[in-house]
């Protein structure tokens, strides 16, 4: 049997050991190690490839850009157990929910918000499905449509940065994009970074926030009885109380998302250090709410950790120069100054996390998705090399650059394959498997790099929500109340699955939407 029939082969049986439950990391693994055995012996397979296997783990370790991956559940998982999205729920309510589809609307502004604060679809559909769900189908919103627009809220934390799926796609779209070059006989390949991704993604999610409001307007207009207002004679803070009660809940989370994007798209810190910087923020955030009375030390933190991105944008504070002039030596110092009331408001705020067993919490769940994640990586790696050596790249590259229309008839059939994909495979899998066996031949063909990820991002958005096994469907079933039936759920996704699709369809009928700010904003 010829090596590249037992490619079609592995990948197929990789497939259906996924459908059938087994765990993802050990099928990725044990399949490839299964037909790399069975290749030595029958196919001619090269054992050589095996030995690159240390080499790649030992980059996945020593990879700089999936440090920020930890760094992000953290800041999510941290706003998560805090309450902020608590907070953040009950203004927006009282914001919008005079109007007809007030509520509607406030889920996706949080959702919005939620999503550039955590990025964690899981945390935010499951925080709004305990929150937002109950007060929609008491104020007699149809079960449908809360589902829908909670499920679909949840998943903006996929393509708004600071996001877990760019992170990681950009990752294996930058690896791919050298392979294209190397390939094509660029000896200098130029890079794409994640940053790249997160700035391609701003306008794409922001786009995507305001189709879900339309809708939601939509259905008010068009079914009021579907979206009912909240009763104006309600009791709530009104006047000057309500705005600083706005304020008060918009304004933190607002100033932590700016640091985090704009030190990223300024230029400021790499998004593994302005990870960073979100894990610090969303625990000085948590210790402000946890003890607002006596918040002095964490402002000082907070205010400090500002005053260290502003510094840095304006002075040069690398200590290792030959020459260090006055004014240099000046920043220098005051950023000394700013370093320790950021570890002062950080220890106050540590003290605070620990004292309300929220630390103990954030760090378990931190340690369980990033060990996940990881694991899913160290395997997918091993099938990649597999596959390689059985000539699969070769495979694929023939049968995408046979297709009528090119470039364009390729990308569709990946498209369409990665979507129905997303019917039974979670996105990490489809990143880690897929993206990198079609990815260098879609960019061989002359495919801008930024435009293709983003794209693949907005697809892989689509696995939460396609049924059967979308999983944020799976999320909001859990919490969701003994009325609200699994069907009120899949026919509440589906006219945001073709929202998606039709978003979609937008970005590639204009690529600038994804490619004009990095060009913007990194030249």
């Amino acid at each position: 049997m010829a090596a590249e029939t037992f490619s079609l082969l592995m990948f197929g049986s990789a497939c259906i050991f996924l459908l059938a439950g087994f765990p993802v990391a050990f099928t990725l693994a044990g399949n490839a190690l299964l037909f790399a055995g069975i290749g030595m012996l029958v196919a001619d397979f090269d054992a050589t490839f095996l030995s690159a296997y240390p080499q790649r783990i030992f980059g996945i370790m020593t990879n700089d850009v999936l440090i920020a991956v930890p760094l992000f559940i953290v800041m999510g998982v941290m706003l998560e157990r805090s309450k902020v999205a608590e907070e953040l729920l009950d203004t927006m309510a009282m914001l919008f929910g005079r109007l007809r589809g007030g509520l509607g609307i406030s889920v996706s502004v949080v959702g919005a918000l939620m999503a550039a604060s955590t990025g964690i679809v899981g945390a935010t559909v499951v925080t709004m499905g305990l929150l937002a769900l109950p007060t929609m189908l008491r104020r007699g919103y149809d079960p449908a449509l809360a589902c829908g627009s909670i499920c679909a809220a949840g998943t903006l934390g996929q393509i708004i940065p600071p996001s877990i799926v760019l992170v990681l796609l950009g990752d294996v779209i930058s690896a791919a994009y050298q392979t294209a070059q190397l390939n094509q006989g660029i000896f200098a390949p130029e890079s794409v970074s994640v940053a790249d991704l997160f700035a391609g993604g701003l306008i794409p999610g922001l786009l995507l926030v305001g189709v879900y409001i339309l809708y939601q307007i939509l259905m008010a207009w068009l079914r009021p009885e579907t979206s009912p207002a909240v009763p104006r004679d309600e009791g709530g803070p009104v006047g000057g109380a309500f705005v600083v009660m706005v304020l008060n809940a918009l304004i933190p989370p607002i100033v932590l998302i700016v640091a985090v994007l704009g030190s990223i798209l300024g230029g400021i810190a790499t998004p593994t250090e302005a990870a960073a910087v979100g894990a610090v923020g969303s625990l000085l955030l948590a210790g402000q709410r946890l003890n607002s009375g006596r918040g002095a030390a964490v402002l000082v933190g907070a205010f400090s950790l500002i005053g260290v991105l502003v510094l840095t944008s304006f002075v040069d504070l690398r200590l290792a120069r030959d020459t260090i002039p006055v004014a240099g030596l000046a920043g220098i110092a005051v950023a000394a100054l700013l370093c320790a009331g950021v570890v002062w408001g950080t220890t106050v705020a540590l003290m605070r996390a620990h004292e309300s067993g929220i630390l103990g919490d954030v760090a378990r769940s931190t340690a369980r998705i990033t060990s996940m994640v990881f694991v899913i990586v160290i395997g997918a790696q091993l099938f990649s090399l597999v596959f390689r050596g059985f000539g699969g790249d070769d495979v694929v590259h023939e049968l995408l650059s046979g297709l009528p229309g090119g470039a364009f008839g390729a990308m569709v059939v990946v498209m369409t394959m990665m979507f129905f994909l997303g019917f039974f495979l979670d996105f990490i899998e489809i990143t880690f498997v897929v993206v990198p066996i079609v990815a260098p031949v879609l960019l061989t063909m002359g495919l801008d790099p930024v435009w293709l990820g983003i794209m693949m991002a907005l697809n892989l958005q689509t696995s939460f929500l396609t049924p059967p096994f979308g999983f944020s469907l799976f999320y909001l079933r859990g919490v969701a109340p003994a009325s609200v039936t699994t069907m009120h759920i899949y026919k509440g996704v589906i006219p945001f699955v073709l929202m998606q699709i039709v978003c979609l369809g937008l970005v590639a009928w204009f690529p600038a939407l994804a490619t004009w700010l990095p060009k913007v904003v990194f030249g």
